[in-house]
């Protein structure tokens, strides 16, 4: 199955180094390049993506922004978010926006095809020291408290809930719990429904915050 990725950013340079490096991933295809964030939702009504690859920085709406809008039109859609900023403001507002990464551009060249591929298949990705600041900031703000309800999560469901919440993408799981990648889904269906959450980003904050794991 073709990743289909729409891509925003405003830099010239970036954007060629981005054509380039995306020409090689078969696996790839680019819905549209846009330089701008004026009429977003209308250039993503055309042709959906499965991705956008969304610069932090752009104007007029900025990165996080933008997340918010497309998410609340097409809530399917998964946000990597890529900038040159890793302070905790910028991080954590991307994340409670609900983008589904978070990539440092000097660690694309190295990353770019992994995330993609990761996000598509549900993972989390994001820079190494970025997923370290995003664990201190969901415990900087949701500190840890008793479980504030009886979610009756089964002991495979608390494993696989603690691999999201350190970051681990659905492979990874599937591997780390010698399960199929199916089942993992399955799993994480069933956690959702218990937990009373639509996204990995509510989960892994309901289970920092009620110690869940």
């Amino acid at each position: 199955m073709r990743i289909k990725l729409a891509i925003y950013e405003d830099n010239r340079k970036f954007i060629e180094a981005l054509r380039i490096m995306t020409e090689t991933l078969s696996e790839v295809e680019i819905t549209g390049i846009y330089t701008d964030t004026a009429d977003i939702i209308h250039q993503l009504a055309n042709n959906t993506p499965d991705i956008v690859l969304m610069d932090i920085r752009i104007k007029p709406l900025n990165g996080i922004e933008s997340t918010r809008l497309i998410l609340k039109h097409y809530p399917s859609v998964k946000i990597l978010i890529q900038t040159v900023f890793e302070d905790d403001n910028h991080v954590f507002a991307a994340i409670c926006a609900g983008a589904s990464g978070y990539l440092l551009k000097r660690h694309l060249q190295d990353s770019f095809p992994a995330f993609l591929k990761e996000i598509f298949d549900g993972g989390v990705p994001m820079s190494p020291n970025i997923a370290q600041k995003i664990l201190h900031l969901f415990r900087k703000h949701f500190p840890g408290t008793a479980i504030l309800e009886n979610y009756n999560l089964s002991k495979r469901e608390k494993e696989i809930l603690k691999c999201l919440v350190e970051g681990l993408s659905y492979k990874m799981i599937a591997d780390k719990c010698d399960i199929s990648l199916e089942t993992v889904k399955t799993h994480f269906k069933r956690i959702y429904e218990k937990l009373h959450v639509a996204s990995m980003t509510e989960a892994v904050a309901k289970a920092i915050y009620e110690n869940l794991t």
